[in-house]
């Protein structure tokens, strides 16, 4: 590919990821064929690697040789970066494509492949318009992190000095609920403070026929959880979203045994790290209570996840006027409420300014089975469009620093 007579550098970036369809569909499918969990992407990361090979970009590795950070050498002034994520789920894919994995009971059912993809088109795109002289030398970085399921990566990768010198961070995810040539974009809050929960409820064993014998954790388990959804709502400010569920519950072998022990784990959610902090605080008071009607022992532990993504307002403008230059207007949607879903993008946000919109990628949002699904798939024409709003994004940002 050369310059064209008369383009400009937006007009040469969709041009360049257009002519590398099919390079970029082919590194995510094959990702997709060789999904790889969270602390193990050790083949991925040499995968990407080996791609990136033939451009002269300064590679390094992250902890354990899992995931890349990769520099333009040319450019030397505050970099503006790209984040994707490259680890999968364990979960078994069962829909029907030329391309599901190969890997038993592992796919990548969250879109990480396509991330991964997208931010690799963006690469070869904003190499491109440096090489046909439309720009000077623009100061990106793409970081390839893994273990995002687990809120690891992003704080190893942040060890590994990932968002050293960096001005500011872009990331998206795909969103199966939007149609493909579609995006969701929200300023501020945008994703959850997640933590987890575990209470063990600690009481005294007996035979189920004589329940008077016992100290029933069981009993006072289910008093707990009934407190905890009647006052922990009633104990929060209307305005201020609180989600608790629990997912596991863990007690007993048999069925006329009343065990001496429960244990339950399960997720709290809000918007901010102060309204986490009094719910945990109210939590506490509910298990003291429940503990001493019932006469067991409850521990209440938590352990923070990742706090909530906030978005720079200023990137996130950006981000819509690109994706309004390549879509339309009509096609650029405002999201009304932030997710309650966890997203350790968060990580990097306590370190630079950044921001994360939602690509559409939906052939009918109707019928499109939902992330953590094991019949998710993509429309991958939404591939070009991801990594056309990166790479225009990421030059406007870097032209800001300049000024």
């Amino acid at each position: 590919m050369s310059q064209q007579p008369e383009e400009n550098w937006q007009a040469a970036i969709d041009r360049s990821v257009d002519a590398r369809f099919d390079e970029i569909r082919e590194v995510r499918r094959h990702l997709h064929q060789h999904p790889e969990p969270s602390g193990e992407e050790f083949r991925t990361t040499l995968y990407l690697q080996e791609k990136f090979k033939e451009y002269n970009l300064k590679i390094k590795t992250g902890p354990e040789h899992r995931g890349l950070i990769v520099d333009n050498p040319g450019a030397s002034a505050a970099k503006v970066g790209m984040r994707a994520d490259i680890d999968a789920l364990r979960l078994q894919d069962q829909k029907q494509a030329s391309y599901c994995s190969k890997i038993d009971g592992i796919m990548h059912a969250c879109g990480h492949d396509a991330h991964t993809a997208t931010v690799f088109g963006a690469v070869l795109a904003l190499l491109d318009i440096e090489k046909w002289g439309l720009v000077d030398a623009i100061p990106w970085r793409a970081i390839f992190q893994p273990a995002e399921e687990t809120n690891k990566g992003a704080l190893q990768m942040l060890e590994a000095g990932a968002v050293d010198g960096l001005k500011a961070l872009l990331s998206l995810h795909m969103d199966p609920s939007r149609k493909v040539g579609t995006i969701g974009v929200r300023p501020n809050e945008f994703t959850a403070d997640c933590s987890e929960l575990e209470i063990e409820v600690v009481g005294r064993g007996a035979h189920a026929a004589r329940p008077h014998e016992a100290c029933d954790p069981i009993a006072a388990t289910a008093q707990l959880i009934s407190s905890i959804f009647l006052f922990i709502p009633r104990g929060t400010d209307s305005q201020e979203p609180v989600v608790v569920s629990f997912g596991q519950i863990i007690a007993g072998d048999s069925p006329n045994v009343i065990p001496d022990r429960v244990l339950v784990r399960g997720t709290l959610r809000t918007l901010r790290s102060e309204v986490t902090r009094s719910t945990i605080m109210h939590l506490e008071r509910l298990a003291r209570g429940v503990a001493e009607a019932s006469g067991t022992t409850i521990h209440v532990r938590h352990k923070s996840g990742p706090p909530a993504v906030h978005n720079d307002s200023t990137l996130t403008s950006i981000i819509k006027k690109a994706a309004t230059e390549i879509l339309g207007p009509d096609r650029v949607q405002t999201i009304e409420r932030p997710s309650m879903g966890g997203e350790d993008f968060a990580n990097y946000l306590e370190k630079v300014d950044g921001a994360m919109f939602r690509l559409g990628c939906a052939k009918d949002e109707s019928t499109s089975a939902p992330l953590h699904s094991p019949l998710f798939d993509v429309e991958e024409k939404s591939l070009v469009i991801g990594a056309k709003i990166l790479a225009r994004s990421v030059v406007v940002r870097s032209q800001l620093s300049l000024q």
